[in-house]
């Protein structure tokens, strides 16, 4: 694996934005904004998706913990079957920003596509949670976050298997979607 990098410019306040959840037949699409110190490092951090959970969990105190800034946000699902899920996946990336206790002068984005928010410049990178500390640390954060909001869901839904799938489309969610139909929480728009 190699070492993410730290900073695209270093002369900017830069902040890494990063989703989860955008493929999911059910729950909200979260996003993180993080702003990093530029000599940030942790040995087990990378794309959410190559982390452990437990890891992830532990790598998520130390972000928090040592972020200059952060903030996490979400579209619930009744909102991204009235915008769709691209269009709500940059709405819950702007509302992180915005949370952000300090302005950045540029937007590092996971993916290929971004809305402007509010004049700020952006780059979007492909696979940027691979490549670069802050993105892989907003995936990180937009990840655990919303990993813990399913397993509470899932206290009142446990048939669909969310503890462990966090609404994904595993064949335990298609087969309790087929026996249980819908909760409030599933997505009408997500075509199956």
């Amino acid at each position: 694996m190699a070492a993410l990098i730290n900073t695209f410019q270093t002369n900017v306040i830069e902040a890494g934005c990063d989703e989860a959840g955008r493929g999911c037949y059910a729950g909200p699409v979260f996003a993180a904004a993080v702003i990093l110190p530029t000599d940030f490092h942790h040995p087990l951090l990378n794309d959410s998706k190559q982390v452990k959970e437990k890891d992830r969990d532990l790598l998520r105190i130390y972000i928090e913990k040592n972020a200059v800034a952060y903030g996490v946000a979400m579209v619930s699902n009744e909102e991204i079957d009235k915008i769709n899920i691209l269009q709500a996946s940059f709405k819950a990336m702007h509302l992180a920003v915005a949370q952000l206790a300090k302005v950045p002068e540029l937007l590092l984005i996971d993916g290929n596509r971004f809305v402007p928010y509010l004049g700020i410049l952006h780059k979007c990178i492909i696979q940027g949670d691979g490549k670069y500390a802050n993105i892989a640390a907003a995936s990180i954060l937009a990840k655990t976050h919303r990993d813990e909001y399913m397993k509470k869901l899932s206290d009142k839904y446990p048939m669909y298997g969310w503890k462990s799938n966090k609404g994904y489309g595993t064949l335990i969610h298609r087969n309790a979607i087929e026996h249980h139909g819908l909760s409030p929480y599933h997505r009408m728009s997500f075509k199956i």
